[in-house]
């Protein structure tokens, strides 16, 4: 066994007489030989300190960079959950919530503007039978004028009606909304020329300008005669709801630098309504008429917040979700500057009413506040993401709410202790009134809102006697000009031919001068 065990030990093979196999015994006495002589040759191996100090470095670098992507990752993760916060919790109460409330006098005239609109649907008022409001409409039917519908305005307008209130001793032509079965009013607001002639100083909707020339071509001898028979006393009421409140935006712009067409109306005496408006103008024009056409906008109303071309109105009716997810992901993106800046951007016109009705997080409808304003910057530029966008667009919803929002005002007013004269109390309001208005125009001016004037730059100095005269003198020589005009735009048949009056406020040159230009696309 000894003898067995030293050949063992030196790696030979064990006698031929062992009990093991052969095969087991001469491989396990080589592996056993490889193993010791890889331990007797093998070098012991003696730790570097700079090669654990690259490693080390290695190690750290790898962990630093990994933490600066974690970081970006995070950062962006919570800034795209934050967007998508603020885009989903955003409701309309948030476009007016610093703007002041409205008073019952200046807002007692749209709840029965809009009974007015929604008289054009009804085929009979003697016998309504559609879209009647709570306490009916009324109106007498004995002093609408004329009715005139689809077949009569043969595309160029949308169905209209001209009402003489003589109890408000009032003029009212009122236009009905978008019908979404015709297709003339979606040639309305396709023909969007954007940019291709100025229109008094702006842009405007090309579309709804010709639908509101071909409106005066048509009834403003109407108009004017009416003015007359009542004793010139009247005033002249322009409403409209969605597609129509546009047209009559246009059109009251027309009527109030043109007056003398209309038998010499006074500015004052002539008021613009415009119900769920669309945008039809330049910034400019939406703020310096502010005095003349007023707004009315229920909650989440999607035709104010959305650009006018017609893909726009279908992508917002019918594919609502794609267009809020693009029209946020560009406005997210475009600086409020860069969008006051754009000359060609249309807005929703005149002095803003806000009627406020749903809160964050509330089920149900509240006591509807109406809120007004003047705004330059943030003029319902954000799309909401609600379930009422189109409901709250509908004339009898506005119509509804309005008329609850002038009887808490009432009610309100009521119960206040007066210790100031009515007639005072309107008087300072319209002072207020007209000092809102000079601030925004100073404000867009300040903005550097393309072609927005200042009023205080129009008027003479006081101290230059000189300049006001030659100021006179040049009002007058424009009055005796805009008579000539009035009398050479009449044809021999003797009715007055808008398209004339359009040209010259089509284009106007940066001193103010007006340019007559032809337009082939002005209707004949």
């Amino acid at each position: 066994c000894h003898c067995h065990k030293q050949r063992y030990n030196r790696g030979l093979s064990p006698p031929a007489s062992s009990n093991l196999p052969s095969s087991i015994s001469r491989a396990s006495i080589n592996l056993n030989h490889s193993i010791k002589l890889s331990l007797k040759t093998k070098p012991h191996f003696k730790p570097n300190p700079l090669h654990y100090r690259h490693n080390n470095h290695q190690t750290f670098t790898q962990t630093k960079n990994m933490s600066v992507a974690c970081g970006v990752e995070c950062v962006v993760v919570f800034g795209c959950a934050r967007w998508l916060w603020k885009r989903c919790t955003y409701i309309g109460s948030y476009d007016s919530a610093t703007w002041p409330s409205a008073t019952a006098v200046e807002f007692e005239p749209v709840p029965r503007v809009c009974r007015i609109i929604l008289a054009i649907y009804e085929p009979d008022l003697k016998n309504p039978q559609h879209f009647q409001p709570a306490n009916g409409y009324r109106l007498n039917p004995d002093w609408v004028v004329k009715r005139v519908s689809y077949l009569e305005t043969e595309g160029h307008a949308p169905p209209y009606i001209i009402y003489v209130d003589h109890e408000h001793r009032e003029i009212v032509m009122a236009v009905r909304g978008l019908n979404l079965a015709k297709e003339s009013d979606y040639k309305l607001l396709l023909d969007n020329k954007l940019g291709r002639q100025m229109f008094d100083g702006g842009y405007v909707h090309h579309g709804l300008l010709k639908s509101a020339v071909w409106l005066l071509n048509k009834e403003s001898e109407t108009l004017k005669k009416l003015w007359v028979e009542n004793g010139c006393e009247y005033g002249m009421v322009f409403a409209g709801h969605s597609l129509g409140s546009g047209v009559v935006s246009l059109l009251s712009i027309l009527v109030v630098n043109h007056r003398e067409l209309l038998g010499g109306i006074p500015k004052e005496k002539i008021r613009c309504y415009a119900i769920a408006p669309a945008r039809c103008m330049s910034l400019n024009l939406a703020v310096k008429y502010a005095n003349l056409i007023h707004s009315i906008v229920l909650q989440d109303d999607f035709l104010p917040r959305t650009a006018t071309p017609l893909e726009d109105i279908f992508k917002s009716i019918f594919c609502l979700p794609c267009l809020l997810f693009l029209v946020c992901l560009r406005d997210t993106f475009i600086p409020e500057g860069r969008k006051l800046r754009d000359s060609r951007r249309l807005y929703a016109p005149g002095r803003m009413y806000h009627i406020v009705e749903r809160k964050f997080c509330r089920c149900g409808r509240f006591p509807p506040e109406v809120r007004t304003a003047i705004p330059v910057d943030g003029r319902f530029e954000h799309i909401v993401l609600s379930c009422n966008t189109t409901a709250d667009h509908a004339i009898i919803w506005i119509e509804r709410e309005a008329e609850k929002a002038l009887q808490l005002m009432k009610d309100q007013d009521s119960t206040k202790t007066v210790t100031v004269p009515p007639t005072v109390q309107k008087f300072e309001r319209l002072k207020t009134l007209e000092k809102e208005h000079k601030d925004a125009l100073e404000r867009a001016v300040s903005l550097n809102v393309p072609h927005a004037v200042d009023t205080a730059e129009k008027e003479p100095s006081e101290n230059n006697e000189g300049e006001a005269a030659s100021t006179s003198n040049g009002d007058r020589e424009a009055e005796a000009e805009a008579a000539a005009s009035s009398t050479e735009s009449k044809p021999s048949g003797g009715r007055l031919n808008w398209e004339e009056v359009v040209e010259r406020l089509l284009k106007k040159s940066e001193t103010g001068n007006k340019h007559i230009e032809e337009d082939t696309n002005v209707p004949h």
